[in-house]
């Protein structure tokens, strides 16, 4: 393990992760460890990513980003390709000038996918794919909208395939370029990335919260993007040029409004779909989240766990 981090508040033994299914309170909570800790926010969200995405996102307010230095957002453009590996790149950049700066790094963030790249010390092995293996792969995937792309997947890498949803057209598009390319899974790439271990010493942490009041939270969140204007920042972005085929658009509102438009459902419809769906992912980033290894679960303001987990002689 990496050795253990000296910053003026004591000895931090590990860097916190924070984690929790969509309107936990992850923000809040990260927010008040900063101010505490003399630490800055590393965003750990796919969508915050991408410049002009700020109300379906939820980024953090002006305020708030001028109480606490912010990271890892707008630093993509909608039309943007962005990958669990290109992330890893810019988080440990901001890790290291964070730890320069004698701060601590606070990640916090709802993406599955970044929080156990970092914390398992995933090196995604660069893979060149041809143009041919790219065409060979989205034209299979096009023949039946992903069936026969998704069979492929099963039995040449079943361990990548039961991770990845049928309809999760870029991983399985990308789990399948691998093989086709390399001859290896993309299962065995991540297995064994992860030899030598994380970069830094992390502690995940995940906020555990009641169904129920998830589901309240949820729906509340998804009024307020409405009166904050989400409907005309989709509608601007689409003005802009983006489309339903880009990754960014597939982020939740975004998707809904930009078929909304297209008078594919009425506004009522679009607003319950939107509620629902983000109620589902809630439920999937919570079943990502216990098949994690050592995490720490924790109630939305318990600073204290953290603070207890993380430091050493803290006075």
């Amino acid at each position: 393990m990496t050795a253990i981090l000296s910053l003026p508040v004591g000895e931090i033994s590990h860097i916190p992760i924070i984690c929790g299914p969509t309107a936990s309170g992850k923000s809040n909570l990260a927010i008040k460890l900063c101010k505490t800790l003399n630490g800055e926010l590393l965003s750990m969200d796919s969508m915050q990513i991408y410049r002009g995405m700020d109300i379906g996102t939820a980024k953090s307010g002006i305020s708030d980003r001028q109480e606490v230095p912010h990271h890892l957002i707008d630093i993509a453009d909608p039309s943007d390709l962005f990958s669990v590996a290109t992330y890893l790149e810019h988080a440990y950049k901001v890790i290291q000038d964070v730890l320069r700066r004698e701060g601590l790094p606070v990640f916090c963030g709802g993406t599955g996918q970044y929080a156990s790249a970092l914390a398992e010390g995933i090196d995604f092995a660069p893979v060149s794919i041809s143009n041919d293996v790219k065409d060979a792969v989205h034209e299979l995937f096009s023949i039946d909208n992903g069936v026969s792309a998704y069979r492929e997947l099963e039995r040449v890498d079943p361990e990548s395939a039961s991770g990845i949803h049928p309809n999760n057209t870029k991983r399985v598009i990308r789990a399948l370029e691998v093989y086709r390319e390399s001859k290896q899974t993309l299962s065995s790439f991540k297995q064994s990335s992860k030899i030598s271990g994380p970069k830094y010493p992390f502690q995940v942490f995940v906020i555990d919260i009641p169904r129920e009041e998830l589901y309240i939270r949820i729906d509340e969140r998804v009024e307020k993007m409405l009166e904050e204007g989400l409907q005309d920042e989709v509608l601007r972005l689409k003005s802009m040029g983006v489309d339903l085929n880009m990754t960014s658009m597939q982020a939740i509102g975004y998707k809904e409004f930009l078929e909304f438009f297209d008078h594919v459902r009425s506004y009522d419809e679009t607003v319950s779909l939107i509620k629902q769906r983000t109620r589902n992912y809630a439920k999937r980033q919570i079943t990502w989240y216990k098949k994690m290894k050592d995490i720490i679960w924790i109630s939305p303001d318990d600073i204290g766990t953290i603070i207890d987990s993380i430091t050493l002689n803290y006075a």
